[in-house]
């Protein structure tokens, strides 16, 4: 199709020559101004691409009469000027094309888990600041998960639940004798959650022991409504002027246990907040501050309203940690509050959703709130981008600092959940900030306390005897009732001599009744095992010799049971193995100086380790049990031989320290350190729980980058947490961060 002409009264009627000739899509490529009216060339879109400049020539539209066409007609400068812009129109139309065959559009590609889960954080209400930090730690495993897995989101849902603090015990909170005072803006509910709490109070001590106190004496009606509360509740209620002090009602608060303040509702902008608290502060009487915060606020309203409100508890020489979520029920999200309250380390006490007394508040529950949150979602449009911070907001610098200081102290809060003793290491390292003096006496007090409570079911032993290269000697290594490691190990030399003595002092002071031995007991130790009916296990060469079928041969000679050898997936040595165990009945004889001891009936265990892909023998191990006990041994062997890594870690740990510590850390307090970092390590590597993993992926993700032996990797992780926690109490800031 060529190039077309068209001719009209006016550019309405021309326009509509072209729309009925060529469509609503044709391509006007000049016009001009004619004698007769108005003149137009044009084309359709279509025809762009195919049309030959040098073979065209402009046709007249059928509807309009035709004129004597002059000789000189191919140098009309309108035609010409046409075709010019055709031909630049396809030199453009082909140099796009060729762009686009060199750079194709990228397809859509499926988002990772991280990135989905990093959408779904954000299209719920939470910052971009604590996805980013609750996401550090995503497992590097969830990158082969299919998109529909669930663990992901029960990943995430554990993370979220352990940045939330709440209110573990109730009546622990009712039961404390003290001054409770409401704090936080205007209209946020102060009075109604005061009078809640009276009512719960009530429910469990009587009427008695409280006390209502206002001091809004501000707001209309704001002392009545008090009072008709504390009429329900036959309860007293006392009014206090703004300039009055606490101490003032003393005298009439004889016998009151609990005492609650309605304090007057203020902005946080508003610099008398300061005035406020101080004001509550200044007396004798210790007044504990509950911000209560509106879960229907905006997040930068709320941001702010916490920043201030802490700001000027601290002016005041007070703390701020405690909150209550009102308004629930007004919300449309409520992930922005638990943001907040995350990010800046808050305690939720309770969660208000009404305006009924008591019923409309309920004790603040992590996996409740966090599930809750997570149903409301709004979908984002486009990419995802970092969300403005508040005015109010730290600089970046210091929000990375604090970042890394609630995840500092999340993980070493799991960490004293999980690992029995893990408090007991910290307070052991605690003392290496004491002079050198000091530290002997008070590692005695505290190892006098240790372990805390009928916690020990059983002790892996190590061999009596210097490791190799080192000075000191493998501490000894407790067990927990579920057979993990305790965090903090005993001290060889700290144990009474002789075998026997050592078992049964450790049997009397901490009830031990399983024992996991380096080698078989002399004669006094195994009748006594025997007599007290211990459970009790050796691992021994291969070269020991036992009496098999009338014959004396060696344990690495004995034959193979008929029977298929139990294949048991291990870690060994920070690598996954695959043991595969068999055993034989044999007898062995006790060794002692007496010439006649009787032989007694044991299990000998084969145990193989084998790579898992390649079923190579990689080591091989040997044990011996009492036959009484049977197979129900086996998992002991399997924590005897995991146990083998804590040594090596040890060592490391231990040339770390000594790096570090300038020689002034005494060597018991250096080995007990070094050991605990061993053995937190050793449980965590080779649990296999989900909780366990996520505490891998927290400690792995301090570090950032990858390393080959998680072992390792997680052990120089847990030095650096140590260390860091030591450099924020020294700056101070341990009551901001929750590390205690």
């Amino acid at each position: 199709m060529s190039v077309r002409r068209f001719v009209g009264a006016n550019s309405r009627d021309v326009m509509r020559q072209v729309r009925e000739a060529l469509g609503d899509d044709a391509l006007i490529l000049a016009n001009r101004r004619t004698e007769g009216g108005v003149e137009i060339l044009a084309m359709a879109d279509a025809a762009v691409d195919h049309f030959d400049p040098t073979q065209a020539s402009a046709t007249e539209a059928p509807s309009v009469e035709p004129e004597p066409e002059p000789a000189s007609r191919p140098l009309d400068p309108m035609h010409a000027m046409s075709e010019r812009l055709l031909k630049e129109m396809q030199d453009m139309r082909a140099l796009l094309a060729n762009d686009s065959a060199r750079n194709p559009p990228a397809t859509q590609q499926p988002l990772g888990c991280g990135q989905r889960l990093e959408r779904l954080l954000r299209e719920v209400g939470f910052s971009h600041e604590l996805a980013e930090e609750v996401l550090t730690g995503l497992p590097e495993d969830f990158a082969t998960l299919a998109e529909d897995s669930e663990r992901p989101l029960a990943w995430l849902n554990r993370q979220l639940t352990t940045r939330l603090h709440v209110l573990d015990d109730e009546p622990q909170f009712f039961d404390q004798t003290g001054i409770v005072a409401l704090v936080g803006p205007t209209g946020v509910g102060k009075t109604t959650t005061t009078a809640k709490l009276a009512a719960r109070f009530v429910m469990r001590h009587g009427t008695r022991p409280v006390a209502l106190i206002t001091t809004d004496s501000f707001r209309i009606g704001a002392h009545e409504q008090l009072r008709i509360y504390a009429r329900l509740l036959d309860t007293p209620m006392y009014a206090l002027d703004a300039e009055q002090p606490i101490d003032d009602l003393l005298g009439r608060l004889q016998g009151k246990r609990w005492i609650i303040i309605d304090t007057v509702g203020m902005s946080q902008r508003d610099q008398r907040v300061i005035e406020q608290i101080a004001h509550l502060q200044g007396g004798r009487s210790k007044v504990r501050l509950v911000l209560l915060l509106n879960a229907a606020s905006q997040p930068e309203t709320l941001e702010e309203v916490v920043v201030r409100y802490r700001q000027a508890a601290t002016a005041a020489g007070a703390s701020l940690d405690d909150c209550i979520i009102t308004k629930q029920d007004e919300a449309g999200r409520l992930a922005p509050v638990l943001d907040i309250v995350m990010r800046h380390g808050l305690r939720v006490l309770f969660g208000s959703h009404g305006q009924r007394v008591p019923e409309d508040m309920a004790v603040a529950e992590a996996e409740s709130l966090v599930e809750q949150a997570l149903k409301t979602r709004t979908p984002l449009p486009g990419k995802l981008e970092a969300n403005a911070q508040a005015a109010v907001s730290l600089p970046r610098w210091s929000r990375d600092v604090l970042g890394q200081g609630r995840r500092l102290s999340g993980l070493l809060a799991d960490l004293r959940q999980r690992v029995v003793g893990f408090a007991h290491l910290e307070s052991t390292w605690d003392l290496a900030a004491l002079p050198e003096s000091l530290q002997r006496e008070r590692l005695d007090l505290l190892l006098a306390s240790y372990p805390p409570g009928q916690t020990t079911l059983g002790m892996a032993w190590s061999p009596r005897r210097n490791e190799r290269g080192c000075e000191w000697a493998m501490p000894d290594v407790g067990l927990d009732a579920d057979g993990a490691w305790l965090a903090l190990p005993w001290l060889q030399h700290r144990h009474p001599a002789g075998e026997q003595e050592r078992l049964a002092y450790l049997s009397w002071t901490t009830c031990v009744v399983v024992h996991l031995l380096p080698g078989l007991p002399d004669l006094a130790a195994w009748e006594w095992l025997e007599t007290q009916h211990m459970t009790w296990i050796s691992q021994v060469r291969g070269a020991q010799r036992v009496d098999y079928q009338g014959e004396r041969v060696s344990l690495a000679t004995l034959p193979n049971e008929p029977e298929p050898a139990t294949q048991v997936p291990v870690r060994f040595r920070g690598q996954p193995m695959t043991l595969w165990v068999s055993r034989q009945t044999v007898e062995i004889t006790p060794s002692s100086r007496q010439t006649t001891v009787v032989s007694r009936p044991m299990l000998a265990w084969r145990g193989e380790l084998r790579d898992p892909e390649s079923a190579k023998i990689v080591a091989r191990r040997y044990w011996l049990t009492p036959e009484r006990l049977g197979d129900d041994v086996l998992s002991l062997l399997l924590t005897q031989l995991q146990s083998e890594g804590v040594a090596t870690l040890t060592r490391r740990a231990w040339q770390q320290l000594k790096a570090s510590d300038n020689g002034e850390l005494s060597a018991e307090i250096r080995l007990l350190m070094a050991s605990g970092l061993a053995t937190v390590v050793g449980h965590l590597d080779v649990a296999d729980d989900e909780a366990a993993a996520d505490l891998r992926a927290d400690l792995l993700g301090l570090l950032g980058a990858r390393r080959r032996r998680r072992d390792t990797a997680m052990l120089d992780a847990l030095s650096y947490a140590f260390m860091a926690r030591d450099a924020i109490r020294q700056l101070g800031n341990t009551s901001l961060e929750g590390i205690t």
